[in-house]
């Protein structure tokens, strides 16, 4: 590895790491450069929309295929309200628009679960 943080390959070329020469992780970068068309790379949410009596469930099973897909270090809630722009639009009842609706709401906060202290109860 040079003193730049590349390293060398067999031949003497040399690429970059997980970082750029400034510094700033690769990844991070690309998620912000990121454009609207991006966000949908597989028209997996385009095609959604598209699909004639497709269930709640269904769509549940496409966003988290959808979300799985989205590159390390993207804004998910960034991600959501531009896929909703485009594809919901006029769309209210479709179960995909629900199903990015509720992918914006907070998770909840998790609760005590098992232990001593769960299982009695106080005198």
């Amino acid at each position: 590895m040079s003193e730049t943080g590349e390293k060398s390959d067999k031949f003497g070329a040399e690429g970059l790491t997980d970082r750029d020469k400034s510094g700033k992780d690769a990844n991070a970068r690309n998620a912000r450069a990121m454009t609207q068309t991006d966000y949908d790379p597989k028209g997996l949410i385009r095609e959604a929309y598209r699909i004639d009596g497709i269930t709640l469930g269904e769509c549940r099973s496409i966003f988290l295929d959808w979300a799985l897909t989205l590159p390390a270090g993207t804004d998910t809630e960034t991600a959501i309200k531009t896929v909703l722009a485009k594809f919901a639009d006029g769309q209210d009842g479709h179960p995909m628009t629900s199903v990015l609706t509720e992918g914006l709401a907070q998770a909840p906060q998790p609760k005590r679960r098992g232990g001593r202290k769960g299982r009695v109860s106080p005198t």
